[in-house]
């Protein structure tokens, strides 16, 4: 049955082949069975939330401090969090701070952040707010029918922090603001305990930073009426700090905080950039192909929870999905559907398509995959790989070229490697040190050559 429903959803798909998927709760502590939210902010407050997501439309933000030049998978969580509020009817808000990022979040880092000009800053925001208008678009593209839900999807706010910050006066700020928070609660979040307890101690400015988030969501609250605000359990002490200023300031007003679980492999590792090795969402610094690489190779153990937080796809058919898998695990059906929506999520139909046909290249020996991707994509995909421009010349042989692309240190190394089985061009391996190189075989229909030796050094050669 659930391969049925697929194969009847594709005719329907227009641009993206892929199946869109609903899942779609008006009430998103529904997502709670899917292990998608840690905790909510007062821990009583789940009945009067309930009422509110059910009677009618809210705003809810989360917030993406410009750190880098790209966000990375250790965001997508978030990200996907802002998606279920938009697909349940609600006003999704992404907040980036310009201001913020100046000062930096303490939480979860054991030393303080190196401080970024402003120049850095505006660059970095600029690719933030392009790729979460780029997943927001693939998603509505590829992962929503407009057929099946009569209501159009809210678009993506995005404001930036810095805007009013701007104008306000530090000494009014501390006047009227600072007033409203407590020391001692402050203190006593653990973000600040770790850090005052560790050897290079706190910053005043990292201190702040709980403040500016603080006044962040009091600003959203009275200009956008945005009553929830969603982050990663390490923010939790953030947002507490948040509600108690609102609490103070706007008596009459009820704010709620969401937190989402830290994404961790099975080591307990996040996924994040600070844990050194970082997945980005950048395309230039994680190609599709390596994103689809990184999900399709999660291990059995891990496929279930990561379906559930990182797809639409409802909870009976995922179970059923397991019960194939556990058939025939060695299919990688669970991967394989993971990695398939969120490549399509973070790169669109496009970049799906080209992780596929790397994959199929690489790892199924269809090599007119390689031959679709042009001389740009190669070298996206293969990053790090040694890239040379050769000239075409009437017999040259294997050794030649492996020579000339600089593959080996000496031609007696090359000799040995080639004969030995250790050289492939274009995925297939060649031994004959004198094989002539031709059009079609070595060299293809897009004018480059990769060559491999071993398992993991490529090289890309570009014919002129």
């Amino acid at each position: 049955m659930l391969q049925l429903r697929w194969s009847l959803l594709r005719p329907l798909q227009g641009v993206c082949r892929n199946p869109r998927r609903y899942f779609a709760h008006k009430n998103l502590l529904e997502l709670t069975d899917r292990g998608f939210f840690q905790g909510i902010f007062p821990d009583t407050a789940a009945p009067k939330i309930k009422q509110l997501f059910t009677s009618g439309q809210q705003s809810i933000y989360a917030g993406f401090d410009p750190t880098a030049d790209s966000l990375h998978v250790g965001n997508l969580l978030v990200i996907m969090g802002l998606l279920h509020c938009q697909r349940a009817g609600h006003r999704p808000i992404a907040l980036v701070g310009g201001a913020t990022g100046l000062i930096g979040d303490p939480s979860g880092r054991k030393t303080e952040r190196n401080q970024l000009g402003e120049s850095i800053i505006e660059s970095n925001l600029k690719a933030i707010e392009q790729q979460l208008t780029r997943v927001f678009e693939n998603h509505e593209k590829c992962l929503w029918d407009n057929r099946k839900n009569s209501t159009p999807l809210q678009p993506l706010t995005i404001v930036n922090n810095a805007e009013w910050y701007a104008n306000l006066h530090l000494i009014d700020f501390i006047a009227n603001m600072g007033r409203h928070f407590r020391m001692g609660s402050m203190l006593s979040r653990s973000s600040v305990q770790s850090r005052l307890e560790s050897e290079d101690g706190m910053s005043f400015t990292e201190f702040t930073y709980q403040i500016f988030q603080a006044y962040d969501w009091l600003h959203l609250l009275r200009k956008h009426n945005c009553c929830f605000q969603m982050g990663g359990s390490d923010q939790t002490g953030n947002l507490m700090t948040g509600h108690e200023l609102i609490s103070r300031v706007e008596r009459k007003r009820e704010v709620f905080g969401m937190t989402l679980p830290i994404v961790t492999n099975e080591e307990g590792d996040k996924f994040g950039k600070s844990a050194g090795n970082a997945v980005w969402l950048d395309e230039n610094k994680t190609s599709p192909f390596a994103l689809y690489q990184f999900f399709l190779r999660m291990p059995d153990s891990e496929a279930e929870k990561l379906l559930k937080l990182f797809t639409f796809i409802p909870l009976p058919e995922i179970e059923q999905l397991m019960q194939e898998h556990e058939k025939e695990p060695e299919k990688r059906k669970a991967q394989t559907l993971l990695a398939e929506d969120v490549t399509l999520l973070v790169h669109g139909e496009n970049g799906l398509k080209q992780a596929e046909r790397v994959t199929n290249a690489l790892y199924k020996g269809k090599v007119d995959g390689l031959a679709e991707l042009n001389y740009a994509e190669i070298k996206q995909t293969f990053q790090g790989a040694a890239v040379v421009d050769l000239l075409t010349e009437p017999g040259m042989s294997i050794l030649q070229l492996a020579m000339k692309a600089k593959c080996f240190p000496t031609e007696t190394d090359a000799v040995r490697i080639i004969n030995a089985g250790g050289f492939y061009v274009n995925q297939k391996r060649v031994q004959n040190i004198a094989e002539v190189i031709t059009a079609g075989i070595h060299i293809l229909r897009n004018g480059v050559s990769l060559l491999r030796v071993g398992k993991r050094n490529f090289y890309i050669v570009r014919w002129q």
